[in-house]
């Protein structure tokens, strides 16, 4: 009886572990609610494969019932010796063919997808972004626009956005679940895609390649916009001077600090390539520091005091003279206001 009882303990706990786990995630980072051309393709895959394996399996459960209730010994047969079907060519050809014919069922339509997302004929007439993968960032340089950014990838919805991806480092995976399948983003060459937004909104993105010990802290946000609000965006971002003086005393400490501090040798602000850190041109506006921090003051003091402490691994750790916590609170009130652009992620609906 305690047996019993234990197994059905046991199978009550998993059931109410299933129902819990099944609850967690977030609204804008899961492939099941695609709000892109690219998650809905995927999505159709996903139903299509699914309903394959529910009716295979379903055959088999009801062939191996009939065969369990209908063959089964019976009082008196102990030495029944059933008919043997060995060498039965039909047989053999209908377990043969059916398994072929599901795979074409389910390889065609995804040979097509694959063909179709990876279509680079409207290149040309679209927006096209260089995407680099870095160790744990990423960059985005709007090709022609003359424009750059980190972390967050503005685009427009309802257009074709094409990404050129090449990474500095090791191999990362571009991955935003609820518009965009996978791409893998290698250092030896560019691999291509496109992304396609239906709605306003701010998509969580991940690194989907294990790439270093902050790998799962790899995070990064693409914020979709009306088509108007993206071209009042990439204006705004194109008036940015760099040189201009902050109206706050402490901010103006701040960018002296900065600028003493040699912290424009990795990053920049305007469309100055960066070759090593995030470009920080409207770093106040982002949704995250680190990829993960709230953006609040105090977290980003903590970053600039002891980066290594929350994201190990990164290419900041050591590169810069120690400062004193005054020091890093005018840079970090430097930063934050930073804010070019009234196209937000707050404007868009907020952070997710």
């Amino acid at each position: 009886m305690n047996g019993w009882m234990g197994k059905i303990r046991a199978v009550l706990m998993l059931s109410i572990l299933s129902l819990v786990l099944a609850a967690c995630g977030k609204e804008n980072l899961t492939a099941l609610d695609p709000k892109g051309y690219g998650a809905d393709t995927s999505m159709d895959m996903i139903i299509l494969t699914t309903l394959i394996m529910v009716v295979v399996f379903l055959v088999v459960i009801i062939v191996y019932s009939i065969v369990l209730v209908r063959f089964r010994r019976k009082k008196g047969q102990e030495n029944y010796i059933p008919k043997q079907v060995e060498g039965n060519h039909t047989l053999e050809m209908v377990w043969t063919a059916i398994p072929i014919v599901l795979v074409l069922i389910m390889g065609v339509p995804a040979v097509m997808t694959v063909f179709d997302l990876a279509d680079e004929s409207e290149a040309s007439d679209s927006i096209n972004i260089e995407v680099t993968g870095n160790q744990y960032w990423w960059h985005f340089n709007y090709a022609g626009e003359e424009v750059v950014t980190s972390q967050d990838l503005y685009i427009p919805t309802g257009e074709k956005v094409y990404l050129n991806m090449q990474s500095s480092d090791v191999i990362h995976s571009f991955w935003v679940p609820s518009i965009s399948g996978k791409m893998d983003v290698n250092p030896e060459n560019v691999n291509t895609m496109y992304i396609e937004a239906y709605e306003e909104g701010v998509y969580w993105g991940k690194c989907a390649e294990l790439c270093g010990p902050s790998h799962s802290l790899m995070d990064f946000k693409v914020i979709a916009v009306s088509p108007e609000e993206f071209d009042q965006w990439i204006a705004d971002m194109q008036s940015v001077d760099p040189a201009d003086e902050p109206q706050d005393a402490v901010a103006q400490e701040g960018k002296e600090l900065f600028e003493a501090n040699n912290c424009m040798g990795c990053h920049a602000i305007g469309s100055s390539p960066s070759a090593v850190g995030p470009n920080l041109t409207n770093f106040g506006d982002r949704t995250k520091i680190a990829g993960f921090l709230e953006p609040t003051e105090e977290n980003l003091v903590d970053w600039i005091m002891d980066p290594e402490s929350i994201k190990p691994g990164n290419k900041m750790t050591g590169n810069y003279p120690d400062l004193s916590e005054d020091e890093a609170s005018s840079i970090a009130a430097y930063l934050m206001q930073l804010k070019p652009s009234e196209v937000t992620p707050e404007s868009v609906g907020g952070i997710n």
